[in-house]
């Protein structure tokens, strides 16, 4: 993505701006809240101004005139100003932990309820591991963003306004002293936050190549270590690492001179009111007790322009997050349903292909004009070499992708003109790598219709022979399985994936190389199984295994984005084409195989 690869500064500032108006409108259902913090916090606010005052006060009134029963109810009056603001403090923590706590899960939730409905392509040009990093890492880093701003931000531009106005009705001359640092620090914070912003985006960027590291490698264990390649991946982790270190360490020092730069200000401020403010005192311009509340104005002053400096270092820091947050729920999907898609009804089956030309790059032919028609009930085998487009064909038909050129009907309608959700939940489709989530057995069979019974997904797992190996497991049903399956081998997954399909009782079955690497005996009894249930459905069945498929309806050999050849097994052999070839090269192949294995 173009953020990823870096633009240039001008974009990025006028980002930054369109990003902390976007972030913050997730303030707007909680307004009452924030009215209310802001309430307490001008309490708080209120109180702390008077401080000095009552100090000035104690000075100049009491204290010169030895009164000290006055001197004792205006010290009982700042106590109990004290524990008016702790109070209110108290309230206002309270309110702003409930409130960004539900703020943080409301991005969450919404960045991953976009990605569901992002289109595959977006999961193909994405890694897994950076996807996580927007989820998680992303959203974990606006944290304490809102904190920062609405129960700090606000008040403390307040006290500033209030401090300076009382600062200057005062002593003007004590207030412009004390502000003479300013202007060299506004310019100082703005150069260091442009640098600063581009180094938390790399770095943000670098924690995300980690991420996504990780996840592939872990995801990939079993290849890691039949190739003994641990060492290597643990030095491209190393250096992932490394790369990742320096890029937050040249942030963080940037960042570090946020603090020094403004306590350098508030001293020196500090040093320039106190030395003016004795020589106004030996001219006895000023009394006593106006330095003193004077000087605690000074530090009134400088305290919220510190905790703001805070806020911007929080926000630059955090920023480049919303940005790589918003990135991803900016992205449009690019199969969606369009305005006016109407519910597709229940289908009968029927399949048509009308002169589709698809490419998943352009320029690069997948599918080249084909057309075909498929009756409700037919059984399609899709057979040919790999890269022939056998796939997309079935990728166009559950419209995970749309075509350049041409139409896919279904029962007459144009795909594109009906609602995703209609047209899915009327197919089934079970896939050579099968996924299988944590969670028991039969929470994974009714992941294919989630209000079926018990029985129901136990009679769907008995329809593909899956039922005997499932008892005999510790918990039977209830049986807990890791990600992806990985206690149950190869066939007994793709056997649950079976059931899942049958359960959601679709009425057009895809099974993509469903069958392959299943032993012999798994494959005959799913066989029989799918006979069975084949029956009524529409199925597409791509097979490299020819044996499976002698009994389809009709079988497509697709070659090079065109249909080469169409036909039954025995039709197909008779023309002596290339399903011919494929036939008897793979029964060569079995039957050299057999040959071995008996030692002739």
């Amino acid at each position: 993505m173009p953020i990823e690869k870096g633009i240039e500064e001008k974009q990025k500032k006028a980002i930054k701006i369109e990003v902390i108006i976007r972030l913050f409108s997730y303030l707007k259902p909680y307004k009452l809240q924030v009215a209310l913090t802001i309430l307490l916090m001008g309490l708080v606010t209120g109180a702390e101004l008077l401080n000095p005052y009552l100090l000035k006060l104690a000075i100049d009134k009491y204290i010169a005139a030895k009164n000290l029963s006055g001197l004792l109810l205006l010290g009982l009056v700042m106590i109990a100003v004290k524990l008016l603001s702790m109070l209110c403090t108290r309230e206002r923590i309270k309110i702003m932990s409930e409130m960004t706590n539900k703020i943080h899960l409301t991005i969450r939730q919404d960045l991953y309820t976009h990605i569901q409905k992002l289109s595959l392509s977006f999961f193909d040009s994405k890694p897994v591991g950076k996807i996580l990093a927007r989820v998680i890492g992303d959203v974990n880093s606006l944290n304490n963003l809102f904190n920062s701003s609405v129960t700090n931000l606000i008040p403390d531009l307040a006290t500033i306004i209030a401090v300076i106005i009382i600062m200057l009705s005062m002593n003007y001359r004590l207030a412009l002293a004390s502000f003479v640092t300013l202007p060299f620090l506004i310019v100082f914070m703005s150069a260091v936050e442009i640098i600063s912003h581009q180094r938390w985006h790399i770095f943000r960027r670098k924690s995300s190549n980690t991420n996504a590291f990780t996840h592939e490698n872990f995801s990939g264990i079993r290849i890691v270590q039949s190739f003994t390649a641990e060492e290597r991946t643990s030095k491209s982790f190393k250096q992932l690492l490394r790369e990742n270190l320096d890029a937050f360490i040249r942030a963080v020092r940037l960042n570090d001179l946020f603090w020094p730069s403004v306590e350098l200000s508030w001293g020196i401020g500090t040093v320039a009111v106190i030395w003016y403010g004795i020589r106004l005192l030996n001219t006895g311009t000023i009394t006593i007790g106006l330095l003193v509340a004077f000087s605690g104005y000074v530090s009134m002053f400088w305290r919220p322009v510190m905790n703001i400096s805070s806020f911007y270092n929080t926000l630059v820091s955090n920023i480049s997050g919303a940005e790589r947050i918003f990135e991803i729920m900016d992205i449009e999907p690019t199969i969606y349903n369009l305005q006016g898609a109407v519910c597709l009804p229940p289908i009968k089956g029927e399949v048509i292909f009308k002169n589709v030309t698809f490419s998943y790059v352009d320029g690069q032919v997948v599918l080249d004009d084909v057309s075909f028609k498929v009756n409700p009930g037919e059984t399609v085998a899709l057979v040919g070499p790999t890269g022939a487009g056998k796939t997309s064909i079935i990728n166009l038909i559950s419209r995970f992708f749309e075509p350049q050129e041409g139409e896919v009907l279904i029962d007459g309608y144009d795909i594109r003109k009906i609602t995703l959700e209609s047209l899915r939940s009327q197919m089934g489709v079970v896939l050579q790598d099968t996924f299988l989530f944590s969670g028991s057995i039969i929470d994974n069979i009714r992941y294919g219709r989630i209000n079926a019974t018990d029985e129901e997904c136990i009679a769907a797992a008995k329809a593909v022979h899956a039922h005997d190996f499932i008892i005999k497991l510790e918990n039977g049903y209830q049986t807990e399985v890791q990600e992806r399956g990985s206690r149950l081998s190869f066939g007994q997954r793709q056997q649950i994936a079976f059931a899942r399909a049958l359960l959601a009782n679709p009425q057009i079955l895809i099974l993509d190389e469903a069958t392959a690497g299943i032993d012999t005996h798994t494959e005959r009894l799913l066989q029989k199984g799918i006979e069975k249930l084949l029956i009524g459905r529409t199925s597409f069945v791509i097979a490299h295994r020819l044996s499976t498929i002698i009994n389809a309806n009709r079988i497509m050999v697709i070659d090079q984005g065109h249909i080469a050849e169409m036909g039954t097994h025995n039709e197909l052999l008779r023309l002596k084409g290339i399903y011919y070839q494929l036939y008897i090269a793979q029964f060569q192949f079995l039957t050299e195989e057999k040959e071995i294995s008996a030692g002739i």
